[in-house]
């Protein structure tokens, strides 16, 4: 019999640094020469994510969550990498208003069920995000969002990323915050989303996690109606500083794409108030270049 194939959903919410993750969890297969296939679920279309990435047995659904519209198609997925590279382990990188328990309640589905092992769920926070929104009144934040609370209350692994971005003194209270809504999956501090990537994979002799997601109920329908994504076409040759003042005038959750600024090829990162223009290490395909999706949170 094919030994079983560990899984780890990595989950968190939009900006939080799960492709960075992903990132580094590849890298350190590489060196152990470990097989490891990915899949990344964007809310949008245009598939930054899955270009950031780089790895040949990588796929990409896009267009909504794999936790509920896109299911079936993430179970077809999962069968797909599984027949034609035999991987030895197994990334999936959610969207950022996806819902990780549900989502691992479809690898209980046949017929990935008969050689998915262990599924662990790590829940990426960025702390920058979460102190904006513990002292924003209006109650506006992640802290008070419905989906941040259920992929917190769904992890194994808590990793409170982007410390570097705020004052040490308020960690404590960003885990604070956390313990209140999930009380016992461990807290790991990052920047840039490094981790000790053994903490991804612990073992679990006693199958607790397994027993616990085998004995849970089937959650009711959902779906993820207060948040909108759209690409937009970025005006290439802008110096950056005008660049980001006109991304910044969008007020989305989260922009992220190519663009060719003054400076050179930039990847666009924006995170609420924050926008990032990186030099891409990564050449990117062609028909990205001048291209960003934009996630906006719908009017109510």
């Amino acid at each position: 019999m094919s030994p079983r194939v560990p899984i780890v959903l990595v989950s968190g919410f939009l900006g939080s640094g799960k492709t960075t993750l992903v990132r580094h969890l590849l890298a350190d297969a590489r060196r152990r020469g470990l097989r490891a296939a990915v899949i990344s679920n964007e809310l949008g279309e245009l598939g930054i994510d899955l270009s950031l990435l780089a790895n040949d047995d990588a796929i990409e659904i896009a267009g909504g969550c794999i936790c509920c519209r896109l299911s079936d198609r993430f179970i077809e997925t999962l069968e797909q990498l599984h027949e034609r590279s035999r991987p030895e382990r197994v990334i999936v990188e959610t969207s950022g208003v996806a819902l990780p328990y549900e989502t691992q309640l479809h690898l209980w589905r046949e017929p990935v069920a008969s050689w998915i092992g262990d599924d662990v769920v790590v829940v990426v926070v960025n702390a920058e995000s979460l102190a904006a929104a513990i002292v924003d009144e209006s109650g506006a934040g992640i802290a008070s969002d419905a989906v941040f609370a259920q992929q917190i209350s769904s992890a194994d692994l808590l990793v409170l990323n982007q410390i570097d971005r705020v004052a040490a003194s308020e960690l404590p209270r960003l885990e604070a915050r956390l313990r209140e809504i999930e009380p016992e999956a461990p807290i790991v501090r990052a920047v840039h989303a490094r981790i000790d990537p053994e903490l991804v994979f612990p073992p679990d002799p006693r199958g607790l996690r397994a027993a616990r997601r085998k004995q849970a109920a089937e959650p009711p329908p959902h779906g993820h109606e207060d948040f909108a994504a759209e690409e937009i076409a970025l005006e290439p040759g802008l110096a950056s500083a005008e660049l980001r003042a006109r991304l910044l005038a969008l007020g989305a959750l989260r922009i992220k794409g190519y663009v060719e600024t003054l400076e050179g090829l930039r990847v666009v990162q924006g995170i609420g108030a924050r926008i990032d223009l990186v030099a891409a290490d990564i050449p990117p395909p062609s028909e990205l270049v001048n291209r960003a999706v934009v996630i906006r949170r719908k009017p109510r």
